[in-house]
C-alpha cells in the first residue's frame, strides 16, 4: 500500500495522481466530454432529401464544430475586414447563432461554429451580404453578392479540380516530361 503522506507535503505528481483517482470514479456527463470522445448523434434518414447532398452534410455535422472561410470583397485593409466581419458576427449573434470569428488575412476571416448543422443557414446569410466575395464551406466555394466578374467562381469542389488536372495531364501525355526546357511551344 502507498505510504500515507501529509497533504502539505504533496508535490505536483502526487496531486495529479489524486486527481486521476477522483476522476476514475467520477461519472462525466456526456456534454462535458471533449467533442472527439462524444458518441455521434443518431441520423434520422427520413429527413434526408436524396436530391440535395447538403441535407446529408447538415445532419452529419450537427453538434460538431465546423469552420467556414469568408472573403470580403474589394481590397479592404485588415481593419476594414475586422469591422465588416464584426457586423456580420453581431447579426448572427442576434439571430441566436453561436459564431466565433478569426481574421486570417487582409480580406479573409474564419467563422467557427459550435454546431455545424447551422452552417448552411449561416452561409446563406453571408453570401447575401453586399461585401461578401465568397464563402468556403466543406471544400465548396459559394460566390457572394459582393463578388465581381473576376472573383465569381462557380461552385467548384476539390473533386472537379482534380478532374480538370487529370484532363490536362492526358492532353500532355504525348509530350515527354522532364526538367529540361524545350524550344517548342505548347498551346494550352
Amino acid at each position: 500500500p502507498p505510504k500515507k503522506k501529509d497533504i502539505r507535503d504533496y508535490n505536483d505528481a502526487d496531486m495529479a495522481r489524486l486527481l486521476e483517482q477522483w476522476e476514475k470514479d467520477d461519472d462525466i456527463e456526456e456534454g462535458d466530454l471533449p467533442e472527439h470522445k462524444r458518441p455521434p448523434a443518431p441520423i434520422d434518414f427520413s429527413k434526408i432529401d436524396p436530391g440535395k447532398p447538403e441535407s446529408i452534410l447538415k445532419l452529419t455535422k450537427k453538434g460538431k464544430t465546423l469552420m467556414m472561410f469568408v472573403t470580403v470583397s474589394g481590397n479592404p485593409t485588415e481593419k476594414e475586414t475586422e469591422e465588416i466581419t464584426s457586423l456580420w458576427q453581431g447579426s448572427l449573434f442576434n439571430a441566436n447563432y453561436d459564431v466565433q470569428r478569426f481574421i486570417v488575412g487582409s480580406n479573409r476571416a474564419i467563422f467557427m461554429l459550435r454546431d455545424g448543422g447551422y452552417a448552411w443557414e449561416i452561409k446563406d446569410f453571408l453570401i447575401n451580404q453586399e461585401r461578401c466575395a465568397d464563402v468556403t464551406l466543406e471544400g465548396q466555394v459559394y460566390p457572394g453578392k459582393g463578388a465581381d466578374g473576376s472573383e465569381k467562381v462557380k461552385n467548384k469542389t476539390k473533386l472537379e479540380k482534380g478532374k480538370k488536372k487529370k484532363e490536362a495531364e492526358k492532353k500532355s501525355d504525348g509530350v515527354k516530361e522532364d526538367n529540361r526546357a524545350t524550344n517548342q511551344r505548347e498551346e494550352l
